[in-house]
């Protein structure tokens, strides 16, 4: 997050876009609250999956992209669990 340049402010707001956006994606139905834990969480997740294939995402957008990629992948992993 720092890496980007994003303050905890924009970090909830791209957050919850993220979460909202992976949501509707993946047909889940989650609240305002899940849908921004799920788009920053999802996107320190993505960021370090990706960081390990040596891909790097920057700025607002790009923190966008890993926020929906990752809470897309923690809501699989959710599912998976619950079975």
């Amino acid at each position: 997050m720092e890496e980007a340049g994003i303050g905890w402010i924009a970090a909830i707001i791209i957050g919850g876009l993220a979460g909202w956006i992976a949501s509707r994606f993946m047909d889940s139905n989650t609240g305002i609250f899940m849908n921004i834990i799920l788009g920053i969480i999802g996107a320190a997740v993505a960021s370090f999956i990706f960081g390990l294939l040596g891909v790097s995402f920057g700025g607002w957008l790009g923190y966008l992209v890993a926020g929906c990629i990752g809470a897309c992948i923690l809501i699989w992993g959710a599912r998976a669990v619950r079975g």
